[in-house]
């Protein structure tokens, strides 16, 4: 059974750091890009970063000079270091990851609140 687990949201104030990490477990053979994504009610989910398994990266606008995605092949491991956070910022993030398994396919994990309010 494959899994991505998250951890590392929670409350913080405008302008306070956190830092998510998602680790992927599992009968894994092979990992792709990973990334992170977010959602809020009402609102489609979507892209805050992403990286290749050579670490390229992309950022969403809106993150770009705050955010930092890095990741650890070896540990099946992608982090999100998010500083600077705004009320805005305010999301259930969730990790994707795309991973070999029988065939390439995207697993997600089961999302972590971030919440940044004073």
């Amino acid at each position: 059974q494959v899994q991505l687990v998250e951890s590392g949201g929670g409350l913080v104030q405008p302008g306070g750091s956190l830092r998510l990490s998602c680790a992927a477990s599992g009968s894994i053979f092979s990992i792709g890009a990973m990334g992170w994504y977010r959602q809020v009610p009402g609102k489609q989910r979507e892209l805050v970063a992403t990286i290749t398994n050579s670490g390229s990266t992309f950022y969403a606008d809106s993150v770009k000079g705050r955010f930092t995605i890095s990741r650890d092949n070896a540990k099946n491991t992608v982090w999100l270091q998010m500083n600077s956070l705004k009320p805005e910022d305010t999301a259930v993030y969730y990790c994707k990851s795309r991973l070999w398994v029988t065939s390439w396919k995207d697993y997600w994990g089961q999302g972590t609140q971030v919440t940044v309010s004073s």
